[in-house]
């Protein structure tokens, strides 16, 4: 992958959050997942070789990881693919065996749901369920099913269906979407981003602390959050 193309990709989103009035922080994560859409147009999980840190597959295309990937690198400024791979390099042990790796790589182990979900629970960005209910915010990062048996994971919008229901963002195959699909899939997990002064990075423990399910929302958070049982 050319390099100046992946800077030119990075940079072209981050200029459509700054021409959208956006500063780094918390607050920006929905509008840089929207930026997405019509510019990303494919849904493509071929294995690439990526730059390190801060690399990227061709702005075009993707998959449902790659929108959070971008999301928060270009609003709050997080590299998940830096940030996934240092913790796997120190505990590789406490991530899924699901691809028989030996080791990490960084070229696609931040683009895999289930390292990703490993990750945020690490780092304390994980939602309990409370009484068998989920409050969603916009911002949430939120994994789910697809049938059979693909993972899935999607940011929850600011925005509302006509049904009343928090739409999503996400590439679920015809590239950035905000669609109305939160509650078409078995929900496998729900993450939500601390605020940037108090982030941390994940704990060498086994066993972490939960993030505070009152935390305020990471977007949108002067806007009613959704209950779905």
């Amino acid at each position: 992958m050319n390099r100046l193309f992946q800077i030119g990709s990075t940079l072209l989103l981050s200029a459509l959050c700054l021409g959208a009035g956006l500063t780094p922080g918390p607050t920006n994560l929905v509008t840089a997942a929207r930026s997405q859409i019509g510019k990303t147009v494919r849904y493509e999980p071929a294995y690439r070789k990526l730059d390190y840190p801060s690399g990227d597959v061709a702005l075009e295309s993707g998959v449902c990881t790659d929108v959070v990937i971008r999301a928060l690198r270009t609003g709050p400024g997080i590299d998940l693919q830096q940030r996934v791979h240092e913790d796997m390099k120190q505990n590789f042990a406490q991530y899924p065996k699901n691809w028989c790796l030996k080791k990490p790589d960084p070229n696609i182990d931040h683009r895999r749901v289930p390292n990703l979900q490993t990750y945020f629970k690490r780092s304390g960005w994980e939602i309990e369920p409370k009484d068998g209910v989920r409050t969603f915010a916009a911002g949430d990062l939120v994994t789910c099913i697809v049938p059979p048996n693909l993972p899935h994971i999607m940011i929850v919008s600011d925005r509302s269906s006509a049904s009343g229901r928090r739409m999503v963002l996400h590439n679920i195959g015809r590239g950035t979407q905000e669609e109305d699909r939160l509650a078409d899939f078995r929900i496998t997990g729900q993450y939500r981003m601390p605020n940037p002064a108090s982030a941390s990075h994940p704990t060498n423990a086994t066993s972490v602390s939960r993030t505070n399910p009152n935390r305020p929302a990471a977007s949108g958070a002067n806007a009613p959050a959704e209950k779905l049982k």
